[in-house]
């Protein structure tokens, strides 16, 4: 799943930094960089950020002091190291003092996205747990939406409202959590009307536990995503893009936003 956070990425070898940097940008993120451990303190304490991504071998403030400093000013903050083969026990101490995982070079970019995902998957769940609790916590990590208008039935579906023609029905990332995996899905068929609350999309897991989606909108089923029919995982993995489920031509779209949460600020 896509989100966007602020990082700030710590490497005194600028190509390096600015390649990570880089690749972090091209996935949406608001990325700041710092070439020495003393310019990534100083930074971390003017702004927010969701998640420094530090290379443990640094003149100076090293990663090691890096993360001590900042974890004690910062307990909540995410750290990720960027370490060489001989420093690979600094890396575990580095997790030790609280670092989310470490990254050992070299690395692609699709390892590096791939554990800045995980660690920002961790982060979005524990705001929202801090939100439903009633607990002052900082909103660090957004979803990273594509362009368009979101309203959801909370933690069960969502619609995409186009300006005109047929609206796209998908998958709450909340309602995700609860499956393990997805062994079959069973969707309406297209000609179908639907109202909104109806199920429009019936998922078994491993378990043979049966769990249904409802329709965030009423109208007429014009088209499903065949795709999920031959590969469910794609619900897991992309459920704002590729993981839509149909699109269905609304018959009283107002009227149904009204029972619905808009899904860009929830």
């Amino acid at each position: 799943m896509k989100y966007r956070a602020k990082i700030l990425v710590v490497d005194d070898d600028i190509p390096v930094c600015k390649s990570i940097a880089s690749a972090l940008k091209a996935e949406g993120h608001i990325v700041d960089m710092a070439y020495s451990g003393e310019e990534a303190l100083e930074k971390e304490i003017r702004k927010d950020y969701a998640i420094m991504v530090i290379d443990l071998m640094m003149p100076g403030l090293d990663g090691i002091e890096l993360t001590e400093k900042v974890k004690k000013r910062n307990p909540d903050i995410t750290l990720i190291m960027i370490t060489g083969y001989p420093s690979i026990k600094k890396a575990v101490q580095a997790i030790k003092l609280g670092a989310f995982d470490f990254l050992p070079k070299p690395f692609s970019p699709d390892e590096l996205l791939s554990i800045v995902s995980r660690a920002l998957e961790k982060r979005f769940i524990y705001e929202e747990i801090a939100t439903e609790k009633g607990i002052a916590e900082r909103k660090l990590v957004k979803l990273h939406l594509p362009p368009g208008q979101y309203f959801c039935i909370p933690n069960n579906s969502w619609v995409k409202i186009e300006k005109e023609g047929p609206v796209t029905i998908g998958i709450h990332h909340v309602f995700l959590r609860n499956l393990i995996d997805i062994t079959s899905v069973h969707f309406t068929e297209s000609g179908t009307i639907k109202n909104q609350g109806e199920t429009c999309l019936t998922i078994k897991d491993s378990q043979n536990k049966t769990h249904r989606l409802w329709s965030p909108a009423s109208g007429k089923v014009i088209q499903i995503n065949e795709n999920i029919k031959k590969n469910p995982t794609i619900l897991m993995i992309d459920p704002y893009r590729e993981g839509w489920i149909m699109k269905i031509e609304p018959t009283q779209i107002e009227e149904d936003l009204k029972n619905l949460k808009n899904l860009n600020t929830d």
